[in-house]
């Protein structure tokens, strides 16, 4: 909040007593909001939302709306401290459109002309973000399907529940889902493993994800219950949206990290020229089009992100990845992660994946940690898929006959949990610290 400059906060009452605590830190916000949950005494520092709504329930606005206005979207910070990413409206509303009209804003032939026209063509699709609403595909969904003519359910639990997500599917007729990956795709997998006639999924259309891994078997898994519906994996970034996407049909999933690229993407060499399709050149993605302005109160990470390649403005978060004889392209990760062992540069998305596909591993996380000898070594932490720890021996010899043997790891730890966030993002710089801590205590 204090970064964001804030000024009013609307929260639900459940949250009140966290906020209490932060308050007098917090000197530039001078409105506070609450809705009240029925979770406890209402805070006598708020203004209950109905009261400052008004019967109309309607917000008069005190200034004019203009298309240079922000959105201000922050990251997951996997590698860091969240930044606020800063979208003009006009440019956002163009993203989520899918007719993206062009043209200045025009409030009669904009944003609401466009949704009036929707309206009239009759209801659009259901739409649910299962992820939070925080994470930029939720949101970017949600705004999607709204100003498309269609609606969006939100469930009515605080934590992600697999059984509830897909009670609400069945129940509200939901015809597209958001998830984030794994952390939600493998619950609901579990769910309809467990009891595979309970749910009615016909609505169902489109599964969508974005942000972090999906795993090849888990598609597979989830397509078996219902072969009818498309999984979309997509690649991208708050900071850099929609650069490609990859489809999973029927019997036909698709490999995990293997994307098509959009039509305003591009995959760059060191030197910013565009890599050569089957030439096996590692480079940065990239896309352009509608993109962010910048990030907010962040100049230097602004110039280091949005390149100007040929006259043309890109967005380049620091992904990496190759591009396939096809022009397809193999996402490797975020260099920012990447781990350097021996000479050889090591991006742990793809370790994961296989670690990940060992029977006793529920989840794993890949970090580099100081070597003597190679610079970094490669460690792996690992959560239990059930009682029992993996061998690290074992899994180490499982990563070795499925990747280049530089790429296994040289440690296994075995953790109670991750700690995945509720977006489904890890935090690699705390758990690096966990790994040399625990590597040190041996």
């Amino acid at each position: 909040w204090d970064n964001a400059d804030v000024v009013g906060v609307m929260f639900h009452g459940c949250f009140a007593e966290r906020i209490e605590g932060l308050r007098g830190k917090l000197p530039k916000i001078r409105s506070w909001l609450c809705v009240d949950d029925g979770s406890g005494p209402f805070p006598e520092w708020a203004v209950p939302y109905e009261e400052a709504v008004g019967d109309d329930g309607e917000l008069e606005l005190e200034w004019e709306i203009d298309g240079d206005d922000l959105i201000i979207v922050y990251t997951g910070g996997t590698t860091g401290m969240p930044k606020g990413v800063m979208w003009r409206q006009d440019d956002y509303f163009s993203l989520v459109n899918r007719e993206r009209p062009q043209g200045p804003y025009d409030p009669e032939g904009g944003f609401q002309g466009f949704v009036e026209k929707k309206r009239a063509e009759g209801p659009g699709r259901v739409m649910m973000p299962a992820c939070p609403q925080m994470h930029a595909l939720a949101l970017m969904g949600s705004f999607t399907n709204l100003v498309n003519g269609g609606c969006v359910v939100t469930a009515c639990g605080r934590r992600f529940d697999a059984a509830e997500t897909l009670d609400l599917v069945e129940k509200e007729g939901v015809n597209q889902l958001s998830i984030v990956g794994d952390a939600f795709a493998r619950p609901l997998l579990e769910a309809l493993d467990a009891e595979p006639l309970r749910w009615d999924l016909s609505s169902l259309l489109v599964v969508r994800s974005a942000g972090v891994m999906w795993s090849h078997e888990v598609k597979k898994g989830l397509l078996k219950h219902h072969p009818d519906m498309v999984l979309i994996d997509g690649l991208g970034s708050t900071e850099a949206p929609r650069i490609g996407r990859s489809e999973s049909t029927g019997e036909n999933a698709s490999t995990t990290a293997i994307f098509d690229l959009g039509e305003t993407s591009a995959v760059f060499d060191d030197d910013l020229n565009p890599v050569e399709p089957g030439s096996g050149v590692v480079g940065r993605l990239a896309v352009g089009g509608a993109i962010p302005s910048g990030y907010y109160k962040d100049e230097a990470k602004t110039a280091a992100t949005f390149l100007v390649v040929d006259g043309v403005r890109y967005s380049v978060p620091g992904d990496y990845a190759t591009v396939e004889a096809d022009g397809s392209v193999r996402l490797l990760g975020r260099g920012s992660v990447c781990i350097n062992t021996g000479g050889e540069k090591v991006y742990p998305e793809e370790v994961e994946e296989v670690l990940k596909r060992h029977e006793s591993i529920l989840d794993a996380v890949c970090v580099g940690v100081p070597h003597e000898r190679f610079g970094e070594s490669i460690v792996a932490l690992v959560e239990p898929s059930g009682s029992e720890e993996p061998s690290e021996a074992g899994v180490i010899e499982f990563v070795r006959a499925l990747l280049a043997g530089y790429k296994a790891p040289h440690y296994v730890l075995t953790l109670d949990s991750i700690g995945r966030a509720p977006n489904g993002k890890v935090d690699y710089k705390g758990l690096r610290q966990i790994a040399v801590e625990r590597l040190q205590a041996r």
